[in-house]
């Protein structure tokens, strides 16, 4: 194993200016999939469990939500949520029960809600209660990808280290190209963030800003 006495940050910036490996790039149609962007995770200082990387996050996600919609390209939201009993969470939810733990979002909750500065089309965009973290597990996101017929994600939300993550992992495995806009992920810590980032970058998908990703929806021609 080599050692190293850089932090997770400076690892990431050091991987980011020097690539050591090409980028999937961008494929014929994209899906925004938008990860668990709700009170719960958003409202800082209001929610223990909020964090924020970027504060323009919400910002720049509704710049590509308004993109996308332009053209015509599916947009997806998803968010945890529970039953009033907490089961449907699994052991994922036995670590812990205070007011804070995953399980006690409950359906309906405020803490379960999508943020309300984001631009969210409850009639046509797609709403997703995902209950473990990768979007894909046990959703019917793939079944949604094939009918739309993209072939590629770009990626927001958070946490970077959790729902970010192991979605990329499962968007690769299912063969998809994954994009992550670097100021549109955050984490609660700076140096998960900036590991799974680098992470990322060097084996599972392209971590690009969010210039660059709306660079490349301006020049795609819409819903083809």
């Amino acid at each position: 194993m080599e050692t190293s006495s850089k932090t997770a940050r400076e690892l990431y910036e050091h991987i980011k200016s020097n690539p050591t490996r090409p980028r999937f790039g961008f494929g014929r149609k994209p899906m925004l999939i938008n990860i668990d962007l709700q009170n719960a995770y958003t409202r800082v200082g209001e929610y223990a469990t909020a964090y924020e990387s970027d504060p323009r996050q919400i910002e720049y996600v509704n710049q590509l939500v308004s993109l996308f919609r332009a053209r015509q390209l599916p947009i997806v939201w998803t968010y945890v949520a529970y039953m009033e009993s907490g089961e449907d969470c699994g052991l994922w939810g036995t670590r812990t029960n205070t007011p804070d733990s995953l399980q006690n979002i409950k359906v309906g909750s405020a803490r379960s809600e999508l943020d309300s500065r984001l631009d969210v089309d409850r009639q046509l965009d797609i709403i997703i209660n995902k209950r473990m973290a990768s979007a894909f597990f046990e959703t019917n996101l793939r079944s949604l990808m094939t009918w739309h017929g993209c072939d590629t994600i770009i990626l927001t939300g958070g946490s970077t280290s959790g729902c970010i993550r192991a979605t990329v992992v499962d968007g690769l495995s299912n063969g998809y190209r994954v994009i992550v806009p670097e100021q549109c992920v955050a984490d609660k810590h700076e140096s998960p963030h900036f590991a799974n980032l680098y992470d990322i970058a060097i084996k599972y998908g392209d971590v690009v800003s969010v210039e660059e990703v709306v660079k490349q929806l301006e020049a795609h021609r819409g819903n083809t």
